[in-house]
C-alpha cells in the first residue's frame, strides 16, 4: 500500500508528522481496519501516554526507549508486531502470530474481531518496562 498522502501542513516535527501520517492511514483505510487500527492506537496511547508514535517502513510504528511494535494493515488482518514479543508475558494469548520467532511475536487481528484492552494495555505496559535501560 502506498503512504497515505498528507494534505495539511502542521507541525513540522517528527512526531506531529508521523501522528498525521497514521491518521491518513486510518482515514485512507476507510473500512473495519482503519476502525481497529484506530482503536489499537488509542489503547497503546492511553497504556503509555508518553509513547512516540513514528513512521518507518511505510506503517505506524510506537516506540518507548526503542520499538514496541508496529501496526500493519493488510486485506485481512491488522497485525501488531511486538519488537521483543518473545520476551513479554502473555498471560491472556494475545499473540496468535509470529510464534515461531526468537525475538518478535504478533497479534493478527481479523474483520470482526476485538483485542481484549486490559490485555493489550498490560502488553504494552511490558514492552515499555523490557526497553527500559538495564531491563534485558
Amino acid at each position: 500500500m502506498a503512504s497515505p498522502k498528507v494534505r495539511s501542513a502542521g507541525s513540522s516535527s517528527p512526531a506531529a508528522s508521523a501522528a498525521a501520517l497514521i491518521d491518513a492511514r486510518i482515514r485512507e483505510l476507510g473500512d473495519w481496519r482503519g476502525e481497529t487500527l484506530a482503536q489499537v492506537r488509542a489503547l497503546i496511547k492511553d497504556a503509555a501516554p508518553d509513547v512516540t508514535e513514528e513512521w518507518k517502513w511505510d506503517v505506524p510504528v510506537w516506540s518507548h526507549q526503542g520499538i514496541l511494535c508496529t501496526g500493519e494493515t493488510y486485506k485481512k488482518a491488522v497485525k501488531l508486531t511486538f519488537a521483543k514479543g518473545a520476551s513479554l508475558p502473555d498471560p491472556s494469548g494475545l499473540f496468535n502470530s509470529s510464534l515461531d520467532g526468537r525475538v518478535r511475536r504478533a497479534i493478527d487481528i481479523h474483520e470482526g474481531e476485538c483485542p481484549d484492552g486490559a490485555a493489550l494495555k498490560a502488553l504494552v505496559l511490558a514492552a515499555v518496562r523490557l526497553n527500559r535501560p538495564g531491563a534485558a
